[in-house]
């Protein structure tokens, strides 16, 4: 009788130190948990907006927008092509410029699919649903991301060295241990 109560007490405290483990970013949890970064704050969606201005004729202003865009609102794109030297103005045109003409035929040369995200994100919705993490993984909280999709990953060196190979001409880079 004895050792059937210490059987389930004994369960029970395993039971409790596993339950203990699931949060990986305290506890013993942290311990085991090795590859995990935490849970800051994403520093590529915080972006500064640009400083106020006020122009010499306020009637020069736009009309109010509601859920419009803001004038001190960033614009990465425009300000790469304005320091690159073009004219940002041409991201907001729809008109296609004679110079781009031969390149839109090329790219879609094989056609177009318009809801091409969604067909990518559930795709890759049902890869990661069959390549999940595995039971340790789980309860340990090991990022798997770059095991899982390793298949899938360009070797970028071993590429560039194939393409110099057949005589492409390609960008320079980098020596292998910089980047």
């Amino acid at each position: 009788m004895k050792t059937g109560l210490f059987k389930i007490a004994m369960m029970a405290v395993i039971a409790s130190f596993l339950a203990g483990c699931g949060d990986t970013q305290s506890g013993i949890g942290k311990l085991f948990a090795s590859s995990s970064k935490g849970s800051g704050p994403d520093e590529f969606a915080i972006l500064p907006t640009k400083p106020l201005q006020i122009p010499d004729d306020v009637t020069t202003l736009p009309e109010p927008d509601l859920g419009g865009p803001n004038l001190v609102d960033p614009k990465p794109f425009h300000d790469a092509v304005a320091a690159m030297g073009g004219q940002p103005k041409r991201l907001d045109s729809d008109r296609i410029n004679r110079g781009e003409a031969p390149l839109l035929t090329a790219a879609t040369r094989f056609g177009t699919a318009q809801n091409i995200r969604e067909v990518t994100a559930k795709e890759d919705q049902k890869f990661r649903e069959k390549n999940g993490p595995r039971l340790f993984e789980r309860w340990f909280g090991t990022n798997t991301y770059f095991r899982r999709y390793e298949d899938q990953t360009l070797a970028a060196r071993r590429e560039l060295a194939r393409m110099r190979r057949a005589g492409a001409r390609t960008p320079t880079a980098p020596p292998p241990g910089d980047n």
